[in-house]
C-alpha cells in the first residue's frame, strides 16, 4: 500500500513509518521538522527512514511543510494516491499549551481540518489519527473506557485532541468517512522526545543532578512501549472503521451512531506507580536517583488506566511490553545516542 504518514520526524510518527517501510509499504512522510524540541534528534530520524527504505526497496518520500499549509496538503494529496492516512503530527505536550496555545489550534486544529478536507475528497479508503489519553480529564472511574465521559479535559492541549475526535465523527458521519482515533497511553521507548520524563529522567541522573516527581511521586501510569503502540496504531489501520451494524436511532440514549467511525485506547493495561517506573530506570542504568519531590502541576492527571478490551476485539491485540524491559530498551537507545554506548 502506498501509506500518508503525518508526523514522521516524529517518535511515534517514526516507529510507524519504519515498521510500514520493513513490510514493504511505500510511506509518504510529512513534517514541518520544528524546533520544539531537537531538530537534530528529528533529523537523524527522517535519515534512519530513508537507510530503512534503501534496505527493504520499499519507498520513503518526504514532505517538509506545515500541516496548516493548506495548499501544500491539497498538493500532496493530488501527487499522490493513498491506500491509507495515518496522522500522527501535533503540536504535543501538556505543560507548553499552558505557555503556547496558539501553537495547538495552528497544528492540531487547523493542521487536522486540512487532512479531513483532503481525505475526504481523495476518497481515502480509512484515516487513522492520534488521539490522547488526556481527554479523560478529571474522569476518576478506572480503567478508562471508550464510553466513558471525557468532557472535562484538564489542559488546553487534551481539549484540541477532544475536538480531532467530533471533527472526525462529523466528517464519518457527512461524507462516510472512515476514520479511526486511537487514544494513546503515556508513550515511552527508544528515539524518544526530549520533554518527556523517562528521557529527563536518564539526562539528571546520568549528571548527577536531581530529577522532580511531581504529586510527591505518586502518580501512576499505564506506561505504554512505543513498539506495542506503532503495532497498534499499523493494526487499526490495516482494518477500516465501518458503520456499526447493531446501531439502533430508535434507542433511548444510542451510544454511537452509524457513521464509519471509531475510539480505541491504547495502553498497556497495567498502570504502574512513577516511583516503580524511576526503579526500573535505576536498574537500566546502575545508579541511583536523587529525588526531589514537588507538589501537583496544573493540568497534571494522578492516574490513568486504559480498558483496551474493544481495540483487542476490534483487531486482535493489545500492547503487552513489561515496563522494565521497556525501559532498558530505552536505556540502550540512549546511551548509544548520546554516550557513545558507554554505561557508568
Amino acid at each position: 500500500m502506498k501509506v500518508l504518514v503525518t508526523g514522521s520526524a516524529g517518535f511515534i510518527g517514526f516507529h510507524v513509518a519504519k515498521r510500514l517501510l520493513e513490510r514493504g509499504d511505500e510511506v509518504v512522510g510529512f513534517d514541518v521538522v520544528n524546533d520544539y524540541y531537537d531538530p537534530a534528534l528529528k533529523e537523524m530520524r527522517l535519515a534512519k527512514l530513508q537507510e530503512t527504505s534503501r534496505q527493504t526497496n520499499s519507498g520513503f518520500h518526504f514532505v517538509r511543510a506545515n500541516l496548516a499549509d493548506r495548499s501544500t496538503i491539497e498538493r500532496c494529496f493530488g501527487d499522490h494516491k493513498f491506500d491509507r492516512v495515518i496522522h500522527l503530527a501535533a503540536q504535543a505536550g501538556v505543560r507548553y499549551s499552558l505557555e503556547n496555545p496558539h501553537a495547538y489550534v495552528e497544528s492540531n486544529i487547523v493542521g487536522f481540518t486540512n487532512i479531513l478536507e483532503a481525505c475526504r475528497h481523495a476518497e481515502v479508503a480509512h484515516l487513522t489519527y492520534a488521539s490522547t489519553s488526556s481527554v479523560y480529564g478529571a474522569n476518576t472511574d478506572m480503567p478508562f473506557s471508550e464510553s466513558k465521559g471525557v468532557d472535562h479535559p484538564l489542559q488546553f492541549y487534551a481539549a484540541t485532541k477532544r475536538a480531532n475526535e467530533l471533527m472526525a465523527h462529523s466528517y464519518s458521519h457527512l461524507f462516510r468517512l472512515p476514520t479511526t482515533g486511537l487514544r494513546f497511553f503515556t508513550v515511552y521507548g527508544p528515539w524518544g522526545r526530549p520533554d518527556m520524563a523517562l528521557f529527563l529522567f536518564t539526562k539528571s541522573i546520568l549528571a548527577g543532578e536531581p530529577i522532580r516527581l511531581f504529586n510527591n511521586g505518586n502518580h501512576t501510569r499505564d506506561f505504554t512501549y512505543v513498539g506495542d503502540i506503532a503495532e497498534g496504531v499499523i493494526r487499526a489501520s490495516d482494518q477500516p472503521a465501518a458503520p456499526n451494524p447493531a446501531w439502533d436511532s430508535d434507542a433511548p440514549d444510542p451510544a454511537t451512531s452509524n457513521a464509519p467511525y471509531r475510539i480505541f485506547n491504547i495502553g498497556n493495561n497495567d498502570p504502574v506507580k512513577l516511583t516503580e517506573y524511576v526503579g526500573a530506570l535505576e536498574e537500566a542504568l546502575g545508579l541511583k536517583a536523587t529525588i526531589e519531590l514537588l507538589p501537583l502541576q496544573p493540568g497534571d492527571v494522578p492516574d490513568t488506566f486504559a480498558d483496551v478490551s474493544a481495540l483487542q476485539a476490534a483487531v486482535g491485540y493489545k500492547p503487552a511490553t513489561p515496563v522494565r524491559e521497556g525501559v532498558r530498551a530505552f536505556v540502550d537507545w540512549y546511551l548509544s545516542y548520546y554516550e557513545g554506548g558507554v554505561r557508568p
